[in-house]
Formats: C-alpha cells, sequence, structure tokens
C-alpha cells in the first residue's frame, strides 16, 4: 500500500472537516423529524361537545345534534333516574331476563339477592347489562315500562332529540341520542353527589370491580364518567373533569381514538374559559 505523503494531511483534514460540516445538520433534522416527543392531533369524533355544567354552556361542539347510537353511555341516564328514585339500601332480587341481557356483564343469577347499591357500582364501572335490567326491572317492574320513564325523563333535562328503547344501550331500533342531548344528561348527573362518587370511583371493593373508564387514571381533576361501545355505535366516552373549581362534561360519539380525543377537547375549553377569565 502506498503511503500518503504528509504535505497531504492538511488537505484531507480540511475535506473530512467539510463533510461533517454538511452531514450533521442533516442527520440532526432527519432525528427531529421522528423525534418521540412530537403528537399528532386524535381523529375527531363523528359527533361531540363539551358543556360547562354549573351554566350548561357548550364550549365546543362538531355536529352535535346528529342523531347517533350511544352504546352503554345510556347507562348514564339508567344510573340517574335509579338514584333519584330508588334508596341505596333497597334490596333487588335478579330477574330471569337479567342472565339473558348479553354484552357486558358482571354475571349475575336469577334470584340473587344485591342491593340497588351494588348494582349501581356494577352498572357504572363494569357497565354491567345485568345490572342495568336488573335496576330497570325494579323500578318499573320491566325494561318497556322503565323504558318509557327514561323518554320522559331525558325531555325534562332538556334531551329533546333522543330516544331510549332499554337501559344498557344495546343495538335496538328508536335507541339513539345526540351529542347535546347526552351532554345535559350527564351534567345533570354529575350534578348530583352519589351518582359522581360511584362514577370517580377507580375500584370498588365489595364487587372487586375496577372502573373501566381509563380517563380517570389519564387526565388532570378526571372524575367521570362512562364508556360505551357496540359495532353499530363505535367507541363513544362521556368524560368529566374538574380544574380550579370548574366542572366539564365532554361527548364523544363514534370516536376512534376516544381518550385522546376526549382528553384535547377537555384541555382545550378549560384554556378558553382560563382565557375568558382574564382581566
Amino acid at each position: 500500500m502506498r503511503k500518503v505523503k504528509a504535505s497531504l494531511f492538511p488537505l484531507v483534514l480540511v475535506l473530512l472537516l467539510l463533510l461533517s460540516c454538511i452531514s450533521l445538520p442533516a442527520l440532526r433534522r432527519s432525528q427531529a423529524a421522528v423525534s418521540p416527543c412530537e403528537t399528532t392531533p386524535a381523529a375527531e369524533s363523528r359527533a361531540e361537545c363539551v358543556i360547562e355544567v354549573s351554566t350548561r354552556r357548550f364550549l365546543l361542539e362538531k355536529d352535535a345534534d346528529v342523531q347517533l347510537p350511544m352504546a352503554s353511555t345510556t347507562k348514564i341516564l339508567t344510573a340517574l333516574i335509579i338514584l333519584e328514585d330508588c334508596a341505596l339500601n333497597e334490596p333487588v332480587e335478579v330477574p330471569p331476563e337479567a342472565e339473558l341481557a348479553g354484552g357486558s356483564s358482571v354475571y349475575l343469577r336469577k334470584g340473587e339477592m344485591h342491593t340497588v347499591e351494588e348494582l349501581l357500582y356494577g352498572l357504572m364501572l363494569r357497565s354491567g347489562n345485568d345490572c342495568a335490567v336488573s335496576l330497570a326491572v325494579h323500578r318499573s317492574g320491566s325494561v318497556q315500562k322503565f323504558a318509557a320513564l327514561m323518554n320522559i325523563r331525558a325531555a325534562e333535562l332538556g334531551a329533546e332529540h333522543s330516544r331510549f328503547a332499554n337501559p344498557h344501550g344495546l343495538p335496538a331500533e328508536g335507541h339513539y341520542t345526540t351529542a347535546r342531548d347526552l351532554a345535559l344528561i350527564a351534567a345533570a348527573a354529575m350534578e348530583n353527589e352519589t351518582f359522581r362518587k360511584i362514577v370517580s370511583t377507580q375500584f370498588y371493593p365489595e364487587g372487586g370491580w375496577r372502573n373501566k373508564n381509563k380517563l380517570l387514571t389519564r387526565l388532570e381533576g378526571a372524575c367521570g364518567v362512562k364508556t360505551g361501545f357496540t359495532k353499530e355505535a363505535g367507541r363513544c366516552l362521556v368524560g368529566a373533569a374538574e380544574q380550579e373549581g370548574r366542572l366539564l362534561v365532554s361527548v364523544v360519539l363514534n370516536s376512534p381514538q376516544m381518550y385522546e380525543r376526549t382528553e384535547e377537547l377537555l384541555n382545550e375549553a378549560f384554556s378558553r374559559l382560563e382565557v375568558d377569565a382574564r382581566p
């Protein structure tokens, strides 16, 4: 191998320095382009909104009046009616039809005895359709009669574009809501102290039930409310969070990234309130 003359070393060194100056910025740009710190916005929901509970003022909304299926977020109204009409310590005998409800369940068996309180935790933390049927039959004698009561109560709360055919949210003809209506129902429910206690509970030791709502551990101040999913409705989430004394409720219907989108909506709404409060 021929040796490089000593006189060429300065030239080689200069060339190497020039190459490094060209390549390093390009490398840095490449690294920045794939930085793990960068986040992309969540996909928008088919319909969504955010309401301030104390004023019933809508802070954000998109297609909020489109009628859509809402899956297990239906159970918000079910729980509210039961809390308004029944005592927590009332005994409830599980009816035969509860075993046949299908979908998500806490595996109740006909003839078992539970309190209203126990069934409400099973309803809201584990989305038990068997709990929904048990509570509906206990309150009204049948699922059909309870659904009629749901429609009356929804209208009283201002949810005028919704119809309820059952207490759990499984697909049924004539069972739908809007993001706006569901927000109004949830806002009323969150003003009920016992309801709020139940939906903010992460673990119910008496039943061994953990709350399915992951928003409770993802967002500062999160305090509810209810998840939902069916093939027809897609992923649905009613969320709630309180920051600096302001309680907000969000609704996303048919939302591919329901937790991420809910966080974005609530954070944006809180930011708007902060700006509005500035002198």
